[in-house]
């Protein structure tokens, strides 16, 4: 099993809270801090690509360039 996700360039990477019992993640290499979390991953896929289309979305209304995960590579450490 993958603990990334990618969609429209942008990469992101898994993890599980087992306290709060939910799938959360963040977008690599975008300094601005976008997350998203789910309960299963349907939810969670939903939930990513949605992130992704609101970041993009709310870059492009304030008129700043939306940063993508490295030229598209990340390397993630465990």
């Amino acid at each position: 099993m993958s603990n990334k996700m990618s969609y429209k360039g942008y990469l992101a990477r898994i993890e599980y809270d087992d306290k709060d019992g939910i799938l959360f993640g963040k977008l690599a290499g975008v300094r601005d801090g976008v997350g998203f979390h789910a309960c299963n991953i349907k939810d969670l896929s939903a939930a990513f690509h949605e992130a992704v289309d609101e970041y993009i979305e709310v870059c492009n209304k304030i008129g700043k360039e939306s940063q993508k995960s490295y030229s598209g590579r990340v390397m993630f450490s465990d």
